[in-house]
């Protein structure tokens, strides 16, 4: 998919506004790779699709129109910051390096979205909300994030857990100490990718 397709693909469903503050932000996390390593350099050419879209794709799945997201391991902004750009409730972004954080914490308020978006510079376990959908993007295995985030979720929260290749071994060893409802849905910006969503998520 090219940088215009996957632009296109958010002017479509999100708006020209949210696309443009899109833009804005990935301007910022270029800038700012130059001086803390947010993104793999070889990515940047094609930032939107990569980075963008791969966020964006997780709103439609989250099945919400508002209420609060916590993103684990926001990193350099993907998905927590994008999905907070383009969706209206409230997004907590949890990111343990202080200085990712900092600057998370400066593209809220240049963005003007730091009334509805927190951030955490700490781990997970630290952190006391509870959450209507819970993202991760490739941080950590299914059961540690579970183990980890158990205490932000709700009877029905949704996980949304963007992964490589699905391990069926791994969802079969988490359903020993887990009980919850799965499916796969895949990733539209890599065939290599997928993406594991959890419902009804308890310890046994």
């Amino acid at each position: 998919m090219t940088e215009e397709q996957a632009r296109d693909w958010a002017v479509q469903r999100f708006g020209e506004d949210a696309a443009s503050k899109i833009d804005w932000f990935l301007n910022l996390v270029v800038v700012e790779n130059d001086q803390q390593n947010l993104i793999a350099p070889s990515t940047i050419a094609n930032i939107w699709a990569r980075h963008a879209l791969d966020s964006l794709q997780l709103i439609p799945l989250a099945d919400r129109a508002d209420g609060q997201w916590i993103d684990i391991g926001t990193g350099g902004g993907f998905p927590g910051m994008v999905v907070a750009l383009a969706w209206p409730g409230r997004v907590a972004l949890v990111e343990p390096r202080k200085r990712r954080a900092e600057f998370l914490q400066h593209c809220a308020e240049t963005l003007g979205i730091a009334d509805r978006v927190s951030v955490h510079a700490s781990k997970i376990e630290a952190v006391e909300l509870k959450a209507d959908i819970i993202s991760a993007r490739a941080v950590a295995t299914v059961e540690n994030l579970l183990r980890a985030a158990a205490h932000c979720g709700k009877q029905n929260t949704r996980w949304l857990l963007p992964r490589g290749r699905l391990d069926e071994r791994e969802i079969k060893t988490l359903s020993r100490q887990w009980r919850f409802v799965f499916h796969v849905e895949h990733s539209i910006t890599s065939t290599e990718s997928s993406i594991v969503i959890l419902d009804r998520v308890g310890a046994r």
